[in-house]
């Protein structure tokens, strides 16, 4: 049976690598579900650095980790760093050295069977100086929970569960969390590879949540009580916020295309029945062929009247430099491709360089010498 599969044109095609089109769209192309060969094309990403004129430039900040997934500075430059599958949290200073700080218990990882449950994204209180909670979003036995720890010299403490009840699967666990603008803490999942979860208002698979530090559906949720922001996500690794607080996030597809969205509460991103755009369901701003990207983790950085979205890729193990202006997305470059591997989290670090997080240990790949690593990227 056919599902409605990658509802794309041509001409959107072309907005989102950078190319002009005609501006007439032509008609839409249903895709077979299953088909490894997806009708439409996106057309040629330009490969050299995102800063055009400029000499990227990377220097190797640590090496050795195992799978790391999450990453969030602490006031001061360190970083907090998850390894998914041993469940350690390490701190790396910005001269490279790490120290485990915490071995989190009860983590259920599936990773070296090809899973992707785990430790997965951290994420700090904004109110951090204060209160001194770090979060983390870990796989358990039976569900995905949500915790958090106090930062005490130099090590976490005990972890208290905010927050559990999320569907756990060998894949599409979702993982990415971070606190929005509004204080809000924001969590995305996956649907497990049950479709269907995706579209069960009831379920917390496959959305995008939104709660209070505590754990309690935010006020102004669209949906009361619930913490449900958004709905019909396959797999969404990926959270960021732009400077007018306009929240974007990477979303995984099947065979046809993997997505940027920007999110709107209470929203429809059409999974399992589209992948791509429709008529249907919100559409997202920018798609790529499954090959080509595996977006994971994601930066936004605004300067002046330009706003960048860095988006690190596993499948495609380059890292994109999406152009935004405003709501739209105008254009896409490449760099880093067939570098450093997969690529897992981009973070803008306290110095302004990029860190990129590589993704080789992940049992996806075969990973290089002194896998996983850190990397500083910046340009000149």
């Amino acid at each position: 049976m056919l599902a409605l599969k990658g509802l794309a044109s041509l001409g959107a095609a072309a907005l989102v690598s950078g190319c002009g089109g005609s501006g007439v769209a032509p008609a839409p192309v249903t895709v077979a579900q299953g088909d490894h060969s997806p009708s439409v094309v996106s057309g040629p990403t330009s490969e050299s650095p995102p800063e055009t004129g400029r000499a990227l430039h990377r220097r190797v900040v640590v090496t050795d980790l195992t799978s790391p997934w999450g990453l969030v500075f602490l006031p001061g430059g360190k970083a907090l760093v998850s390894e998914r599958d041993p469940g350690n949290i390490v701190v790396v200073r910005p001269d490279g050295r790490k120290l485990l700080v915490k071995h989190v218990k009860g983590v259920s990882s599936n990773g070296q069977q090809g899973g992707e449950a785990g430790l997965l994204g951290l994420a700090i209180s904004p109110r951090f100086t204060h209160n001194h909670w770090v979060y983390a979003y870990m796989s358990a036995k039976h569900d995905n929970r949500i915790v958090r720890m106090r930062w005490h010299r130099g090590k976490l403490g005990h972890k208290h569960v905010i927050h559990r009840g999320i569907p756990r699967g060998l894949h599409h666990n979702g993982g990415r969390i971070g606190f929005g603008p509004d204080g809000m803490l924001y969590a995305t999942t996956g649907e497990t590879g049950v479709g269907s979860l995706a579209q069960n208002l009831h379920s917390l698979g496959g959305k995008i949540l939104r709660m209070t530090p505590r754990g309690k559906p935010a006020p102004g949720n669209p949906f009361k009580g619930s913490v449900v922001y958004s709905y019909g996500h396959r797999n969404v690794e990926g959270l960021a916020w732009d400077g007018a607080g306009r929240l974007w996030a990477t979303e995984f597809g099947e065979h046809a295309y993997d997505e940027l969205n920007l999110i709107r509460p209470g929203h429809n991103y059409g999974w399992p029945m589209v992948e791509g755009h429709s008529h249907q369901f919100t559409n997202p701003k920018a798609v790529w062929h499954t090959e080509q990207a595996g977006p994971s983790g994601i930066a936004i950085r605004s300067s002046g009247h330009q706003t960048v979205a860095w988006v690190a890729t596993l499948t495609g193990e380059r890292l994109y430099r999406v152009r935004l202006n405003g709501p739209s997305v105008t254009g896409r470059t490449a760099s880093l491709h067939n570098t450093l591997g997969r690529i897992r989290t981009v973070a803008i670090a306290p110095s302004g360089r990029l860190w990129v997080v590589t993704s080789n240990t992940d049992g996806r790949a075969t990973p290089h010498t002194h896998d996983d690593k850190i990397i500083a990227v910046w340009f000149s």
